[in-house]
């Protein structure tokens, strides 16, 4: 029994544990994120704000089955509009940045992730409906 919910619900639970906790440092920890906003966008902090709670709703929706199918397809999209935020700060990364998030092997080496984040948002959904 416990098996079979693991695997009917555990990717839908595991992607929201990844995308609520990522929800929740973009709101207590915007300075991290700053850095990802593209200047074109005019101040960072609604979109960092925007996208802390953007992931919080997306978590939501993936946890309720009935919002999952949602939830999964928000979530692709989310990741896939986000992308644009891991260039940015791949291109800004420097060898002598304070924090990890802006050494060159993290901001580049993050750029392929986002493939099999977005795939599993999309398997997700797909097996939510």
């Amino acid at each position: 029994m416990l098996t079979e919910t693991l695997r009917r619900h555990g990717p839908a639970l595991a992607l929201a544990a990844l995308l609520g906790t990522s929800g929740v440092l973009h709101l207590r920890r915007p300075g991290i994120f700053r850095p990802l906003i593209p200047r074109t966008l005019g101040d960072p902090d609604p979109w960092v704000l925007g996208s802390g709670v953007a992931e919080l709703a997306c978590a939501a929706a993936l946890v309720v089955p009935p919002t999952r199918r949602l939830g999964g397809w928000a979530s692709a999209a989310l990741l896939v509009g986000v992308f644009p935020g891991n260039v940015t700060m791949a291109v800004r990364s420097r060898p002598d940045a304070r924090g990890w998030a802006g050494k060159p092997v993290v901001a580049w080496g993050r750029l392929p992730l986002q493939i099999p984040l977005v795939a599993w948002a999309v398997a997700v959904a797909r097996r939510a409906g």
